[in-house]
């Protein structure tokens, strides 16, 4: 008989937080017309990031460098802090997972929003941990609620993300910093900045790496349009970033992703002409909202969530249609964001089949609604 599982490990469900798009092309048997649901960037990798991935390729034989060193120290300078507080690992998910090992075992509460980023709740239900959840307010995380629910539920995290998915809200760095001077002694906060590179200016609160109760992370994912590639970093006090190495996978980031990761923060044009493609998206998605009489939430990141003017079960009646049709899309999880879809910036040709089958689905949802 082989061995048990533990005895947490057999009451978890067997899941992936996220339905993928492959998932939902195989079940329809046939592709997307547009895949703007997964928060990826269309636009895709700097073609000099993509030169560097091809070059190293030919070294794909050689494990990467468990140290990371090169991009450590890279980003180290972008930042203006110490390669001793930049930890690189398999995307945020990644470093979130290692993250949340170091801090959580059975019974350690952990806070978060309820219908926030869920892969954060699935590290912390695989290591035990206690999630309290706090609504969103005024379709933001409710930034002061969370660290009020930390200091009554005597929390170790809290996790916030800024700008946040799935609503594409934000908080001012300024406000940022209020939140943390207002944390428990004994409470660390998980600040996911995902996407950041598509935020207004003062949105990020400045890096101070003295603060061992603040944990930031990054990717390479959204903005520089490596989500296949998985890599991503922290950013942190030095002790605590040197945590990381007591538990993490030293080898989980291949010698192609470093070598990308390491060109695409050089090319900086690429970058700015990503940011204004995404911001010229964004204006794109409120107007089809408008001429189909929904209101778009306003968004800092690469997606907007579309208020379709109901209640969840309207909203996901309006996601079905969309996707039988061959459009990608997602919705937020948890009320009150369960009344939007959420739609990410495509290529110009794949808003203009967003904006020819909307308002074909939304008449076919509402004729459903009042038979």
């Amino acid at each position: 008989m082989p061995a048990s599982f533990t005895s947490h490990i057999e009451h978890l469900p067997s899941t992936v937080p996220f339905v993928g798009p492959e998932t939902a092309e195989r079940n329809r048997g046939a592709p997307f017309l547009a895949r703007i649901g997964a928060n990826e960037s269309v636009f895709g990798p700097s073609p000099k990031a993509v030169r560097a991935m091809q070059a190293a390729a030919a070294d794909a034989w050689k494990y990467g460098d468990p140290e990371n060193h090169e991009l450590r120290n890279a980003l180290a300078g972008r930042l203006g802090v110490r390669s001793e507080n930049i930890m690189v690992g398999e995307g945020i998910d990644g470093l979130l997972g290692v993250a949340v090992r170091l801090y959580v075992e059975p019974g350690v509460k952990v806070v978060t929003s309820e219908g926030a980023y869920p892969t954060f709740n699935f590290h912390v239900a695989g290591f035990g941990g206690e999630l309290v959840k706090v609504p969103f307010r005024e379709d933001r995380e409710d930034a002061m609620g969370l660290v009020s629910a930390a200091r009554e539920q005597g929390a170790k995290i809290v996790y916030l993300s800024n700008p946040d998915n799935p609503m594409g809200t934000w908080w001012e760095g300024a406000q940022i910093e209020a939140m943390i001077a207002a944390m428990p002694k004994d409470a660390t906060l998980f600040l996911d900045e995902a996407y950041m590179e598509f935020a207004p200016e003062g949105t990020a609160p400045p890096c101070d790496v003295s603060n061992p109760g603040v944990i930031r992370f990054r990717t390479f994912s959204k903005a520089h349009g490596m989500a296949g590639a998985r890599i991503g970093y922290a950013i942190g006090e030095e002790a605590t970033i040197a945590a990381f190495n007591k538990v993490r996978n030293h080898f989980g980031v291949s010698r192609i992703a470093q070598a990308g990761a390491l060109a695409a923060i050089d090319d900086t044009e690429w970058l700015a002409s990503v940011q204004g493609r995404v911001a010229e998206g964004r204006e794109r998605i409120y107007q089809i909202a408008r001429q189909n009489g929904l209101a778009a939430i306003s968004s800092a990141t690469n997606f907007v969530a579309v208020d379709c003017g109901r209640d969840a079960a309207f909203a996901k009646a309006v996601l079905d249609g969309l996707v039988a049709r061959g459009i990608f899309v997602r919705m937020p999880f948890a009320a009150p964001g369960n009344r939007c879809i959420r739609v990410g910036v495509g290529l110009p040709q794949d808003l203009d089949v967003f904006a020819e089958i909307l308002p074909q689905v939304l008449e076919d949802v509402q004729a459903a609604s009042q038979a």
